[in-house]
């Protein structure tokens, strides 16, 4: 250990920009055990380690590296599942320079550990190597529903199930997974580890059952009758507007709307082919990782000229910076301090172009961000046949929430007790996006598992 005077810090190997834009698999190589070791060794055992106080999930960080470095990998692999529902998922899309490795002590004049990396490949070449996460079967005559198959859901029943509780899964859409399925493109997450996961859960005596949206398809009320909790992880899915004139235009589109159907076309599923952008021009308006997502699969799909406009810089983008380099790196031609006023459209009221102004930094607000200042008469145009909006989401409110007595925020977030994750209704739970607003898969995870401890502390003690 504490080798980071010798070893330097190591990235994972990248795929070409220009043949990794030719197709939607993983753009980062895993690291394999000649890589993962020395990483490992570097760590220098923090008597208070930062990366594992950052991390949402408190993950045993200093722990796996030291036994990565010791060539331990069925300890590490315990190490690495135990806090987390799906190590090797966190490994490939949490935004780690924000998180453990921004936190990381050799991060100031080092370069930090590859800790997500390291992550990967534990649980990588431990499924590889045949460890198991271990499950006891359903040894309980309690059951739990939860509404919603996203981060927050698969990780409440993952620890229910590790308790031995049975869990029914009910989702809406046709796959489970929510974002990780539909949200998050190939290029970051093969959908084969997902699925990997949803299936050792239903092994573990999970049932999933999709195509079934709780107040539409099913009666909430016919789901609480027939079990002992429920948790609620529905997300945050109705997609912000910019609020200006031509943003209903036919061609303006929703990202998360764009990414679902390419989504549903990799996995040779029907789609709405309007969503075919091959030589097409294309106008992102955002700076988060679903803008990077959205600019970075019209790439792949074929589009002419592809553009993001953003208010900020790309200092005060929202999202992974690595997420930001890999689209410069692809060809990604990029507009800061750029606001949108208005789509112009063409007779047909078709998008044809976004009138935009420049804009300015200015004081902080109150979130400690820079106020956005519009320049006085700096109209510009970009010309464009598509325009897709990345601006954000809002909390769905679907009708069972009131009708159950489930109080929401004036955001429509729902209200939990912050120690036990319960709503304003004994036996309802909630977490992830729908509690906290659009936020990272981390967190909602986080969510999930300690909602699933405060549900197991209620049905078995």
């Amino acid at each position: 250990m504490q080798e980071f005077v010798n070893i330097k810090r190591k990235d994972p190997e990248k795929r070409q920009a220009v043949e990794r834009v030719k197709d939607f698999g993983e753009i980062y190589k895993r690291l394999d055990e000649d890589d993962a070791t020395p990483q490992s060794e570097r760590c220098i055992q923090c008597g208070d380690p930062f990366c594992l106080n950052k991390c949402p999930l408190h993950n045993y960080v200093p722990q796996w590296l030291k036994s990565i470095a010791e060539k331990d990998l069925k300890f590490a692999f315990k190490l690495s599942n135990e806090p987390s529902p799906f190590p090797e998922i966190m490994g490939r899309i949490c935004p780690h320079d924000r998180l453990c490795e921004g936190a990381c002590t050799l991060n100031d004049g080092h370069g930090a550990i590859t800790i997500g990396s390291v992550e990967t490949y534990i649980t990588e070449e431990g499924f590889r190597q045949d460890l198991k996460v271990e499950y006891p079967g359903i040894t309980t005559d309690k059951k739990v529903a939860i509404i919603g198959s996203g981060p927050a859901g698969l990780s409440c029943a993952t620890f229910l199930l590790r308790a031995g509780i049975a869990v029914t899964v009910y989702e809406r859409d046709d796959l489970a997974g929510g974002l990780m399925t539909y949200g998050i493109p190939n290029f970051k997450l093969d959908k084969k580890v997902i699925t990997r996961r949803i299936e050792q859960l239903k092994n573990a005596g999970m049932t999933l059952i999709l195509n079934t949206e709780v107040g539409q398809d099913i009666a909430f009320d016919k789901i609480a009758d027939e079990h002992d909790a429920i948790f609620i992880g529905i997300g945050a899915t109705v997609a912000k507007t910019a609020g200006i004139v031509g943003e209903n235009a036919p061609n303006v589109y929703k990202a998360m709307d764009y990414l679902k159907n390419i989504q549903r076309k990799n996995f040779s599923m029907p789609y709405d082919k309007k969503f075919d952008f091959l030589n097409k021009n294309v106008v992102v308006i955002g700076g988060g990782d679903t803008a990077m997502d959205c600019l970075r699969t019209a790439k792949r799909e074929g589009a002419k000229k592809i553009t993001c406009l953003y208010r900020r810089d790309s200092h005060n983008m929202p999202g992974s910076k690595k997420e930001y380099e890999n689209a410069v790196e692809e060809g990604i031609e990029f507009i800061f301090f750029g606001s949108p006023k208005r789509i112009i459209l063409n007779e047909d009221a078709e998008a044809i172009a976004v009138e935009a102004c420049k804009t300015t930094l200015s004081s902080k607000d109150s979130s400690g961000r820079a106020s956005i200042e519009e320049v006085k008469g700096s109209e510009f145009r970009i010309n464009t046949d598509v325009v897709i909006m990345s601006l954000g989401f809002n909390t769905a409110n679907p009708s069972f929430l009131a009708a159950n007595g489930i109080e929401t925020n004036k955001w429509g977030e729902i209200i939990i007790n912050d120690n036990t994750h319960e709503t304003t209704t004994s036996g309802i739970y909630a977490g992830g996006d729908c509690f906290r607003g659009a936020d990272l898969v981390v967190t909602a995870a986080y969510d999930g598992r300690e909602a699933a401890k405060s549900i197991i502390k209620s049905l078995l003690h």
